[in-house]
């Protein structure tokens, strides 16, 4: 089957999902892998593509949920206003901190990004009178509703967030695709091997750099959005150290440097510890076991393992040719 007709025929049946599992256990489920894909997808960016970990992706998500919550709640913003205006914040704080994080590589990048996270959640909990601190911030409305040949159709019900969801997440999955397929993606992966040599050729290194990390923060950014207004309630524990480190976790274990690997960590660990709930008090374990076997054995993370299915059949056509 060709590439576009089985990307169509995946993308048929992500609509069907939430048609096939009915419960609204497994609806939950798939919301939470759908924002946590939006989520995976905007750090392999920085760390598929620019070769940098970042361990503040929690607290971009953070802002974005704080930024979209608060516009609604403090100034009575709809949605479709708070939403974009969220990414927009969430994008710019990505390009502020870039600026001098930017300028770092390798361990010292991660360590600025870890400095900025503690940042965040500080402020987020010291700022009481706007965020409510540590007690978290109640009462966020939801998307809303809209009139659908004269059906009311509410956000509030987990079937059209989820159709939300894939939405956006949709939208971000293109926007990586193009981003990467194009000059773009060359760019970021020439600085990543040797900004020196990619200086050399006309490609600015900061610039690309920069671009790249805007570009995941802002996506960060609208996960947090989408996470605040389905959950209605955000605390600080939602996007601490953690949570950063679950992000890039995601990331490492699907495969860096490619779009796929992100997503497909994102719904393995998304999923793995409801299948592994029967277990009980042994999820833990075999939850980290798991993980450690595929770091250990698979460097590549899960996605290696179909580039290594397919080195055989590209050596017998060439043995062939």
């Amino acid at each position: 089957m060709h590439k576009s007709g089985i990307t169509a025929a995946l993308f048929v049946a992500v609509l069907l999902l939430p048609v096939v599992f009915s419960e609204p256990f497994y609806q939950h489920i798939m919301i939470a892998a759908g924002i946590n894909i939006i989520l995976a997808v905007s750090l392999g960016i920085i760390v598929g593509y620019l070769g940098e970990l970042s361990l503040s992706h929690g607290a971009f998500y953070g802002i974005g949920a704080y930024t979209s919550a608060l516009l609604m709640t403090k100034l009575s913003l709809p949605f479709v206003l708070a939403f974009p205006l969220a990414i927009i914040f969430t994008g710019l704080m990505g390009f502020l901190i870039g600026i001098p994080a930017l300028r770092l590589s390798g361990h010292y990048f991660a360590i600025a990004t870890l400095g900025f996270q503690g940042i965040v959640i500080l402020l987020i909990i010291n700022m009481v009178d706007l965020t409510r601190g540590p007690m978290g911030l109640s009462g966020i409305p939801s998307p809303g509703a809209f009139d659908l040949f004269g059906i009311t159709i509410s956000f509030q019900d987990k079937i059209p967030f989820y159709y939300l969801t894939v939405a956006v997440m949709s939208v971000v999955l293109l926007l990586t695709r193009n981003l990467i397929g194009y000059k773009y993606g060359q760019a970021f992966i020439a600085t990543r091997e040797d900004p020196l040599l990619a200086a050399s050729i006309g490609v600015k290194p900061r610039k690309y750099r920069m671009l790249a990390f805007v570009i995941s923060t802002a996506m960060a950014g609208a996960a947090g959005s989408l996470y605040s207004h389905y959950t209605l309630f955000i605390s600080p524990d939602s996007f601490h150290l953690g949570e950063s480190i679950y992000i890039a976790t995601m990331v490492i274990i699907g495969g860096r440097g490619t779009i796929l690997g992100p997503l497909v960590g994102a719904i393995l660990l998304t999923t793995l510890p409801e299948a592994l709930r029967f277990t009980g008090d042994l999820q833990f374990v075999l939850y980290g076991l798991m993980l450690m076997l595929v770091v250990v054995f698979m460097p590549k993370g899960v996605i290696g393992i179909f580039d290594h299915l397919k080195q055989p059949r590209t050596q017998q056509n060439n043995h062939a040719g």
